[in-house]
């Protein structure tokens, strides 16, 4: 090979290498550097520098767990009323339907993870910050009861701000409602595995997300009930930097384990698998 066209194959592979200055770029919010922003989709919205684990929608979280073409929509026509007629309430409901393409802040339904057969609970914090009103509530019922009902274990991925304000003491109610639907798939003796995820908090923490046979969460999610400024005006005490992070809450034993999102899948069919649910045919 002569030496200039050793010299042009050196420079295209470098060249190959450094991103493109037109392309995007992903500024990570939590060590503040930058990384082209198809690379941050390749590693599915992970920062290569500090670990950060970003938020994923609902869809993104489907394609990343369940085995391609298995997923069975429960209650895919399921929407919010406007039981109190809060202002502004359906405006805001008919605006994020078009922008998520989602009739509210959760998809169930039924599918396999790498051949073993579950019904699945995914939040998508991208709607109303996957606040727990009365169809979320419902729809989390229903799944709970499929799952009794056809004897299959329950995966849930949880991400909330809480209870949802606009319909008042409906959504409150819904902490009751899907705590007893978990009961009842625990008593007839099938698997919950629940995965917190970024942020994980309120009355979907104070209710079926903490209720779970293990618990997951994906590194450093925040996860609580109570804000920090509101516990540290209670109690009149700082509290500690990593408060409410997943590794504090492992530590203190709320957290079962830490999972990162590239090895989220196979943890959950090693799970499955462990406690008998075994391998479909057509798994991958």
């Amino acid at each position: 090979m002569a030496l200039e066209d050793l010299f042009k194959t050196v420079t295209k592979r470098f060249n190959d290498d450094t991103p493109d200055e037109h392309e995007p770029m992903f500024k990570c919010p939590r060590c503040q550097q930058s990384v082209p922003e198809s690379r941050f989709q390749e590693l599915n919205k992970v920062c290569p520098n500090c670990n950060y684990h970003a938020r994923l929608t609902a869809n993104e979280r489907m394609r990343l767990t369940v085995d391609s073409g298995s997923f069975v929509e429960y209650d895919a026509t399921l929407h919010s009323a406007d039981p109190l007629e809060f202002p502004g309430y359906a405006k805001k409901l008919e605006t994020l339907q078009t922008m998520t393409g989602l009739r509210d802040a959760v998809i169930t339904g039924e599918c396999t993870i790498k051949g073993s057969r579950t019904v699945i609970i995914i939040m998508d914090s991208h709607f109303m910050m996957a606040s727990m009103g009365s169809v979320v509530g419902e729809k989390i019922t229903r799944a709970f009861e499929t799952a009794t009902e056809k004897r299959l274990p329950v995966v849930a991925f949880t991400a909330s701000g809480g209870a949802r304000m606009q319909e008042g003491i409906l959504s409150l109610m819904q902490m009751a409602k899907t705590s007893g639907a978990v009961a009842r798939h625990n008593e007839a003796g099938l698997l919950y595995l629940t995965v917190m995820t970024d942020p994980t908090t309120g009355g979907v923490t104070a209710s079926f997300a903490s209720l779970g046979d293990i618990i997951i969460a994906e590194p450093k999610v925040l996860i609580g009930f109570a804000g920090r400024r509101v516990i540290e005006g209670t109690i009149r005490q700082r509290l500690p930097d990593d408060f409410q992070l997943a590794e504090f809450l492992q530590k203190k034993g709320f957290v079962d384990m830490i999972v990162e999102r590239r090895s989220m899948r196979s943890t959950l069919s090693h799970l499955l698998k462990l406690h008998g649910y075994e391998k479909e045919s057509g798994g991958v």
